[in-house]
């Protein structure tokens, strides 16, 4: 099959590319032009909110893997339904076979942030068109380069003593990078994955706390937590941007979804693509050496 990736530059999507690579034709789709490096995948110029350069894009293709998002704007959530809605007609006039969305865990509640909340519409967007979307909502992916991953690092290699929001508490289900990147891969031209929402999370069910005392022992490194409930999304992001990497527009949003519980709440996903899962440790050890 050929396959477009858009959002290729990415952590997920550079991961992903030379997967895909192995048995299908592959266009990575970026706004700036680049020089292939995989065997098999082909560097397009492309831009989700240019309807003309989408078109273009799509052309020819069966399976796009959808991996765009606009964390760090101010009208994020503007600007991904804006696109999605862009794809979704675009790979509608161009005959695609099949959408793959990676979004978000979370149940649609009232409270659900705004981050959240944004993936969801994003993959509602995109279901709009005829095109068949299928959807993998996942957690936290543990990999080099993943915000959520990096700025929790960050804090343990920065930080002996950490006062820290009750989120910290809060349940989510981590998945390796390389799992994700094989249920992307697996579900690409899978029937019996049409039209469907699927969960992906990893093996562990853990807070946001034992994440950090659990890389804190990968880098022998004894950091010392307090919680307290007084610190608001708002004051967290602003908090994270002066010890971490992640500037405060990118930590805000993905702050604020951290008071949501991110627990896949079924296991088709595993039935249509069987494997056995990457332990955290594992995950976490591997993003830290690809670090190095």
């Amino acid at each position: 099959m050929r396959v477009a990736v858009l959002g290729a530059s990415g952590t997920v999507g550079s991961a992903l590319l030379p997967v895909l690579a192995r048995h299908h034709t592959v266009d990575a789709i970026s706004r700036t032009p680049r020089r292939s490096t995989s065997p098999g995948v082909r560097w397009l110029e492309g831009d989700v909110t240019n309807p003309t350069s989408i078109d273009r894009a799509l052309e020819g293709i069966q399976v796009v893997v959808y991996l765009v998002h606009s964390l760090g704007t101010a009208d994020f959530a503007a600007r991904d339904r804006r696109a999605a809605g862009i794809v979704a007609r675009a790979a509608e006039s161009a005959g695609v076979q099949q959408i793959v969305y990676l979004g978000g865990l979370g149940k649609e509640t009232p409270d659900l942030s705004e981050h959240l909340r944004s993936r969801i519409e994003t993959e509602h967007t995109l279901a709009e068109g005829a095109v068949p979307v299928t959807a993998i909502r996942a957690a936290m992916v543990v990999g080099a380069g993943s915000a959520a991953f990096e700025t929790i690092l960050a804090l343990v290699d920065r930080l002996p003593l950490m006062v820290c929001p009750h989120w910290v508490s809060t349940p989510t289900q981590p998945i390796a990078i390389d799992d994700i990147v094989r249920y992307l891969d697996g579900v690409c031209g899978l029937d019996a994955a049409y039209g469907r929402s699927l969960d992906a999370g990893g093996p562990e069910v853990m807070t946001y706390r034992e994440m950090i005392e659990r890389i804190a022992d990968l880098r022998g490194r004894h950091p010392r937590i307090i919680e307290v409930p007084i610190l608001t999304p708002r004051l967290s992001s602003y908090w994270l941007h002066l010890v971490t990497p992640v500037n405060a527009r990118v930590a805000r949003p993905l702050i604020d979804g951290l008071k949501s519980p991110t627990l896949a709440e079924n296991a088709q996903l595993q039935e249509l693509v069987p494997f056995q899962l990457t332990p955290f440790d594992v995950a976490a050890r591997a993003a830290l050496d690809a670090r190095a």
